[in-house]
């Protein structure tokens, strides 16, 4: 990663972890005011951290640098995937599960959750991820990597639910492309609680209620 993550507690010793990884173009900033509006008091003290992808050219974009957790090649975004690029950020968040629990957070009390290219992130390491977690949260994104999760997938975290939320104005990934997304993961057997909103490529306070109702659930308080 390019720069050190951001991190904000809200109280002294945390229990719990939500990582978050932000949209192509964006930083570990872009989801602060939004964790901001979260009330998970009843949970106990949470940690959130908002790591920053690597600047990287991304040829969508006409091969412009930009904060990329992989490139894209086309705007249909699954047709040609960067699998080398999905993996290395795989490796670099793994890394991040890795240190909360060297610091105490069991996998358990982790949530992994993004928006946009952070939601594919999100899906592409929790699923496969050795260890349960507590949930996965993925706004306005999509699966990567679909074909291969069947055999990639660790049975750990079968059973972790799963919030995929969307807006149906979305132009940029496409209301069908999160729909895809969305079965794909109900015919593997996963629990997943399904939203949509009329929004663009974007998030609105309705979305946040939900995901605040979401992380309450899945992380509850401690015992």
């Amino acid at each position: 990663m390019s720069l050190a993550p951001i991190e904000i507690e809200t109280a002294p010793e945390p229990t719990a972890t939500v990582i978050v990884m932000h949209g192509l173009g964006a930083d570990g900033n872009d989801f602060v005011p939004i964790a901001r509006e979260l009330d998970l008091s009843a949970v106990g003290p949470v940690r959130f951290v908002f790591p920053n992808a690597p600047v990287m050219p991304v040829t969508v974009n006409g091969g412009y640098p930009m904060p990329a957790w992989y490139d894209i090649f086309q705007p249909d975004l699954v047709r040609r995937e960067d699998e080398p690029g999905l993996r290395r950020s795989r490796d670099s968040i793994e890394a991040l599960i890795a240190h909360e629990k060297a610091r105490g957070i069991p996998a358990s009390r982790i949530v992994l959750a993004g928006f946009s290219q952070g939601c594919a992130m999100a899906l592409m390491v929790g699923l496969r991820h050795g260890e349960r977690l507590a949930g996965i949260v993925g706004l306005s994104g999509y699966l990567p990597l679909a074909s291969t999760l069947a055999a990639e997938r660790a049975p750990a975290n079968q059973h972790t639910p799963v919030f995929l939320a969307h807006g149906t104005q979305d132009g940029v990934v496409v209301l069908p492309r999160a729909a895809e997304t969305r079965e794909a993961l109900k015919d593997l057997g996963y629990a997943v609680e399904w939203h949509d909103y009329p929004m663009a490529h974007s998030v609105c306070m309705e979305e946040i209620a939900d995901l605040n109702t979401f992380l309450l659930r899945v992380l509850g308080p401690q015992a």
